[in-house]
């Protein structure tokens, strides 16, 4: 759980970074900035704090070799023990993202380093560290009252609601990475993942969460991949099962999962099979046992949905009762067909 609600902004500090493959360069700022309104500093949180309510899959800074060689770990740290030091060290941070900006898609923008206190983390209070870019920008319409009528004009500026790039790296676990909290609203699709990949190299911190969503994503690939070998009425049978199973159990259980999900021994072999295959070529971990995460299963659960899909007619959503359905066919009609047994139509 993440509580923003008492913190405070101690310092924040502007710089612009460009595009290196552009050679648009960075221009630096010497100072932080003095907030002096109240509103202001409001608008600003509201900005940079609000994108990551909604978050819950964290992650962790990382490094091949060795942690310490993480150039933007290193540098939070140094602010970490001396707050001091935060201006001459974002420029550092602007210059490692500068170096990492050579996409042809990376636009210029605003980068702002804050460091933050009162953060709530897990009931833990915690200082931390925001690193934030904005690329894009928005026109505005601007009306203007005057004595008998109005004037109208526009300005480009930054949408408060819309916030690009973003990380929040709360001061704990620092051992392991320090808990990282990030978004990347540009770049989804992953023509450009190099604000989590390149400049931050940040990878999922393993938790409830992370397992309870790999699995989730798991099962889904599994049915998916197979869906030429399982019978239509079958995927939404192992799809059903898996919600069903998710939904009611505290924790999970590999092989209890498998024997109430998939219902047959091939299926359970070839699910066996294929999580391991999953994990290898993913460099991902899939532990046998674990707490399940229900903020992760609200989430991840619509991947679950039990849907028999009848030519373009029929959309049949099933939650549970699967031994209530029959499929067969009917000769005389040439066509397939599912009979469904019930007790009350609501």
């Amino acid at each position: 759980m993440i509580d923003f609600s008492a913190v405070k902004l101690n310092k924040i500090i502007v710089h612009k970074v460009g595009n290196k493959l552009r050679e648009e360069g960075i221009k630096f700022s010497e100072n932080s900035l003095k907030i002096e309104s109240e509103i202001l500093e409001k608008i600003l949180l509201k900005y940079f704090l609000f994108p990551f309510a909604k978050i819950n899959s964290l992650s962790k800074f990382y490094h091949e070799d060795n942690l310490k060689f993480n150039e933007v770990y290193s540098y939070v740290s140094d602010i970490f023990e001396d707050i001091s030091v935060i201006e001459e060290t974002s420029k550092k941070i602007a210059t490692q993202l500068y170096e990492n900006s050579t996409h042809p898609k990376i636009n210029k923008g605003e980068f702002y380093i804050i460091h933050l206190s009162d953060c709530v983390l897990n009931d833990e209070v915690v200082d931390a560290v925001g690193i934030f870019k904005t690329e894009n920008k928005d026109t505005y319409l601007r009306v203007k009252e005057n004595k008998k009528d109005f004037d109208i004009d526009y300005e480009s500026g930054i949408n408060i609601n819309k916030l690009d790039k973003g990380c929040i790296i709360f001061n704990t676990e620092s051992n392991e990475g320090f808990i990282v909290n990030v978004i990347d609203n540009v770049n989804k699709s992953g023509e450009a993942q190099y604000w989590k990949d390149n400049f931050l190299k940040i990878k999922p911190r393993e938790d409830n969460y992370y397992y309870t969503q790999n699995y989730i994503n798991a099962c889904n690939s599994f049915v998916d991949k197979f869906a030429n070998d399982i019978d239509v009425k079958e995927k939404a049978i192992v799809k059903g099962n898996a919600l069903k199973y998710f939904s009611e159990k505290e924790e999970f259980n590999v092989k209890e999962f498998e024997e109430e999900v998939l219902p047959s021994i091939e299926l359970r072999n070839n699910f066996t099979d294929y999580i391991h295959e999953l994990a290898n070529e993913n460099d991902i971990n899939l532990e046998d046992k674990f707490e399940i995460s229900k903020i992760a299963l609200k989430k991840e659960k619509r991947r679950l949905k039990s849907v028999i899909k009848l030519d373009k007619n029929y959309d049949i959503y099933i939650r549970a009762n699967h031994k209530e359905i029959e499929k067969g066919y009917d000769e005389n009609k040439g066509k397939s067909y599912y009979k469904f047994y019930f007790e009350n139509e609501k």
